[in-house]
């Protein structure tokens, strides 16, 4: 049977009244009823009327993109803003505005469910797999309200992603092709999937080359240019027999911090040390080697999460689809593989 209005104010001894005006987050309310009432609310599974029904009847003309600006690669890299035009290129001319949320996971009054969805200030969300919770996805699920995912996710829902298993596998594949043997991977945390996909690639080019890929040469760590450096350091320090020929860096910013470990050393690259990336943007083409990259075109990754949010808010989509995108693998000089006199 479905739960209603009555049954959500019988359960927490109020007056229907009150409970819509938590529904319409009325300042009348307080702070503590309304996470009280909220919570009894998600335990009976309620789905408000105008979340069931009145979204399809009445819009905000605005798109949600979510953010946690707690985390500075969220949105302090050309990825972002990239994703943003590609957005923009979609929405626009269909006269709905973008609106950037940042996402607060540990303010229950403040959060984007409250704010956003139940509020209906926006009629669709996309975000990054790192901001949509599995608890976030199915509530959103839940509510039926249109949202995509801008990476892989484990729900029901839309999301497009780059096959990061493939770009794992091509920039190993292309050191290996080059003459090198003996390839690490630097770069990226345990609980990361981007991480997980990428070092997937890495090792089933390894398996396929028919080598096998020592485990202390995976070296989880922040992918940025200290974190790479020191990865690095330690590493290249052993004799040259003992220690890597080639790395391939999670991010270019770790092939950064990389190639720095390696000219402090005296290690040459190319040659003695063949070096490859994910990601072309913003450093690859101007480092010293020039680095070998994949470039991710994140401006089609923000166009297709736009064109699939709109055709679900338009009621045109499927529930959902996934889609993973290409990677384009760039060569340069720093994978090149000399013969030593």
């Amino acid at each position: 049977m479905k739960v209603t209005i009555s049954d959500v104010a019988k359960a927490a001894n109020v007056a229907k009244s009150t409970v819509s005006k938590v529904l319409n987050d009325s300042p009348k309310i307080s702070a503590e009823t309304k996470l009280r009432i909220r919570e009894i609310m998600k335990q009976m599974n309620y789905t408000p009327s105008s979340i069931a029904t009145g979204l399809a009847r009445q819009r905000s003309h605005t798109v949600g993109l979510l953010v946690d600006m707690s985390k500075e690669s969220e949105f302090l890299n050309q990825f972002f803003y990239n994703i943003i035009g590609g957005i923009e290129s979609v929405i626009g001319p269909l006269k709905y505005e973008l609106t950037i949320c940042n996402v607060q996971h540990s303010d229950e009054e403040g959060h984007f469910l409250n704010r956003l969805v139940l509020n209906q200030r926006v009629d669709g969300i996309i975000a990054n797999n790192s901001v949509l919770t599995k608890e976030l996805s199915m509530e959103l699920d839940r509510l039926d309200f249109p949202y995509v995912s801008i990476g892989e996710i484990d729900a029901p829902a839309s999301w497009v992603d780059f096959d990061n298993e493939a770009g794992g596998r091509m920039l190993t594949s292309h050191l290996l092709q080059q003459g090198y043997i003996r390839p690490a991977f630097i770069g990226g945390e345990r609980d990361e999937r981007i991480f997980t996909r990428r070092l997937n690639g890495y090792l089933q080019a390894m398996q396929q080359a028919g080598l096998s890929a020592r485990e202390d040469w995976t070296v989880n760590v922040r992918a940025d240019e200290h974190e790479g450096y020191r990865a690095a350091r330690e590493l290249l320090s052993s004799e040259e027999q003992e220690r890597p020929d080639s790395v391939v860096c999670m991010t270019n910013y770790a092939a950064f911090g990389v190639l720095k470990a390696a000219r402090e050393l005296g290690i040459e690259v190319p040659g003695q040390l063949g070096v490859a990336a994910f990601d072309e943007y913003p450093l690859s083409r101007y480092t010293t080697p020039p680095l070998t990259s994949l470039n991710i075109d994140t401006f089609k990754l923000g166009v297709t999460s736009g064109q699939w949010l709109m055709d679900r808010i338009q009621g045109s989509g499927m529930a959902s689809r996934h889609m993973q995108l290409e990677p384009e693998l760039i060569v340069r000089e720093s994978s090149a593989k000399k013969q030593l006199s």
